[in-house]
């Protein structure tokens, strides 16, 4: 047991909400564009690729959390001069040959998971080439952060690769696999996705500022400085809010869809706050900044259902599908009374026939 809650601390569990909101915020998106197929069994296959995508965002979040640990232990980052939690190889808790067979599982993991997506997604073999290169790349991608001769994380790339894979690819790519359609403009909720994303990524990198400096870690907060990466986290917030804007005029939305805007004096209370607050006490902003991504998504979300109502005539034609599936349902109950009267009628003896034998 105890052993279990180490590996469930080196997950890092506060993280993996915010690789779900992606998927959320993309399955919410295809459920407002296609909410007549909710209704129906024509839906069930893209509530199933929901599902898998957002197992397999969870498990690659997971995979890049043990690998950072792992690299960052192994490069002499997650020194004892290193403020925020104590990770699990840094203490002791994981050895070297436990993280490693830790990693190949979880990768494992990830690649079923997505193999499954696939399956349920019924792609096309152009679709399928280009969504396994996709789901090889982002597991590439979650090892790589700190690990190999040369992590791109040590080079100032992990916001370009978190805002690719955890904004673009988590909200765009749910968004097609569910349903099967190119609509650029979802782009825009994917960079404000991917914007939270480095949010997030980009207060963890403040908290280390100190000792990924003194270790040669050159994040972009390394490479900015402080003050700048303030700023750089300012814009991240506000373009975020932005693009959400954006999409739906987009869209023509109502008024009322703009609603979101009233979750913003959250994220303001906190950049006020990260602002006075020295960058070594900077972790619980993580947390926050996590759970408050997650309940914007959640309420825009909701508010994208509420202003897509399902027509009158799309109703109609979900209550003629169920009818039309419980009338051939009685057919083929009736069918199968008839077919057995018919075997027990062929059974019997026929008139005097055998009769006293």
């Amino acid at each position: 047991m105890a052993k279990l809650k180490t590996w469930v601390k080196a997950a890092r569990p506060r993280t993996v909400l915010l690789s779900f909101s992606g998927v959320l915020l993309g399955a919410s998106l295809s459920v407002a564009a296609f909410r007549s197929d909710m209704l129906t069994t024509a839906g069930r296959s893209g509530r199933q690729v929901m599902f898998f995508c957002a197992l397999t965002a969870i498990l690659l979040q997971v995979l890049s959390n043990l690998a950072n640990d792992y690299g960052d232990f192994k490069k002499g980052t997650d020194s004892a001069k290193r403020v925020g939690p104590q990770r699990e190889m840094q203490s002791g808790a994981i050895t070297e040959k436990e993280m490693k067979r830790g990693l190949a599982i979880t990768a494992g993991l990830c690649l079923i998971s997505g193999a499954l997506i696939f399956v349920f997604a019924s792609l096309t073999w152009q679709e399928l080439a280009v969504f396994a290169t996709l789901g090889l790349g982002a597991v590439l991608a979650a090892l790589l952060y700190t690990l190999g001769k040369h992590p791109y994380g040590y080079q100032g790339l992990g916001d370009l690769f978190c805002f690719l894979f955890f904004g673009w690819a988590a909200v765009a790519g749910t968004f097609y696999l569910a349903t099967k359609t190119l609509d650029f403009s979802v782009l825009l909720p994917a960079s404000a996705m991917g914007f939270l994303s480095n949010a997030v990524l980009n207060i963890n990198n403040m908290r280390d500022y100190e000792n990924d400096k003194a270790s040669g870690k050159n994040s972009l907060v390394v490479k900015l400085g402080l003050k700048k990466a303030f700023a750089y986290h300012c814009l991240l917030i506000v373009g975020a809010f932005v693009c959400l804007s954006v999409f739906l005029a987009l869209k023509h939305a109502p008024y009322y869809t703009y609603a979101f805007w009233l979750l913003f004096p959250l994220f303001l209370k906190d950049l006020r706050a990260i602002k006075k607050t020295k960058p070594e006490l900077l972790d619980p902003f993580l947390g926050r900044q996590v759970k408050h991504s997650f309940l914007l998504v959640l309420v825009y979300g909701v508010l994208l259902f509420v202003c897509h109502p399902v027509p009158h005539d799309v109703r109609q034609v979900a209550r003629d599908a169920m009818e039309n599936a419980r009338v051939q349902k009685d057919s083929g109950d009736k069918l199968e009374v008839m077919l057995r009267a018919l075997c027990l009628q062929g059974r019997r003896p026929q008139n005097g026939v055998n009769r006293g034998a």
